[in-house]
């Protein structure tokens, strides 16, 4: 919420908000117990602040709390405002996946997992009853709703019926545990060794598209923590560019979009500090990356149909899929 009202959630935007942040926690909470916790509703009740706001109450002596409860407030639906009306009706919905995955040496998975989101922009007027469905959701585990989905639909029929509220609003989350299930959308064919000696070492790193069914990988970041025991490194990158920190001892090499017919490849070599031990172990790679159009779990909204309105709504899914802690060993 404070992200929803002030753009960004630190220390200091609450010190700075710190009166406004008082008032919206005591609109969500009632004696200790959430209450009011919809974003439209709360902006209704408390309004979000603006350059032109501050100054008119400065001047006036006036706040930011509204005069009036929010209609919803007064109905069996508090999370939609009555009386709501757009010129153009809208329903768009973002299914974004975020891929947890550990791989070891030899590239094969020791542990993945898809944590999903549907996150929802409803601007439609009147008050409409949505129902949506999945071609396959069967495969979800752990899914949880937001309050507006009639909970025994989704277990009878694993449809989501909903009246949704006006705006921005996250209407699911969900989990794929079945690793069979879990499809790795990059292979990292990687090489990182040490001399005997203690002189220096090797890296070598090349990153491929996988299973990501003819959709475009771009985004590709490559991060490596390197040992405390390295003095100074070369390398040569046949796609995008690297950065080294000496100080934190951390390389970053980034790719951008993968090209299945020319692999980008990192290589060169690593100098020790003198008298340096060898390290004891390898570090490992963590891979961020990301798909447009691509749900990597295979998640599809089937349809989505509307009730209760006359009117027909513009309706759009887009599906995202990004790197979680998605990480190589070596």
């Amino acid at each position: 919420m404070i992200q929803d009202y002030f753009g960004e959630c630190s220390e200091t935007v609450v010190k700075d908000n710190m009166v406004m942040v008082y008032e919206l926690l005591e609109e969500m909470l009632d004696n200790g117990f959430p209450l009011a916790t919809e974003s439209n509703v709360l902006k209704e009740m408390i309004r979000p602040p603006t350059i032109l706001r501050s100054v008119v109450n400065t001047l006036t002596g006036t706040s930011n709390v509204g005069d009036t409860l929010p209609t919803g407030q007064l109905s069996t639906i508090p999370w939609r405002r009555a009386g709501v009306k757009y010129t153009n009706n809208e329903a768009y919905f973002d299914v974004v996946e975020e891929i947890d995955a550990i791989l070891d040496q030899s590239g094969t998975t020791v542990f993945a997992e898809i944590q999903g989101v549907v996150e929802a922009c409803v601007k439609l007027s009147g008050m409409p009853d949505l129902t949506l469905s999945f071609m396959n959701p069967r495969l979800l585990d752990d899914v949880s709703f937001h309050p507006c989905v009639r909970y025994k639909r989704w277990e009878s029929e694993r449809v989501l019926s909903f009246i949704p509220p006006d705006g921005n609003f996250t209407l699911m989350t969900y989990h794929v545990n079945a690793q069979n299930l879990v499809a790795i959308p990059v292979y990292v064919k990687q090489s990182i060794s040490f001399f005997e000696s203690g002189s220096g070492g090797r890296l070598d790193v090349t990153v491929g598209p996988k299973q990501t069914m003819g959709k475009t990988v771009e985004g590709v970041v490559v991060t490596v923590h390197l040992p405390k025991t390295i003095l100074s490194i070369n390398l040569t990158a046949t796609q995008g560019s690297y950065t080294y920190d000496n100080g934190t001892k951390l390389l970053v090499w980034d790719i951008g979009k993968l090209n299945p017919q020319k692999l980008p490849n990192l290589r060169g070599s690593l100098s020790l500090q003198a008298g340096a031990p060898k390290p004891e172990e390898n570090p490992s790679l963590n891979i961020d990356l990301k798909i447009q159009q691509l749900a990597i779990s295979g998640l599809k909204v089937n349809r989505l149909d509307m009730f209760g309105e006359k009117y027909k709504p513009f309706k759009g899914v887009k599906y995202i899929t990004k790197a979680g802690k998605f990480q190589v060993r070596t």
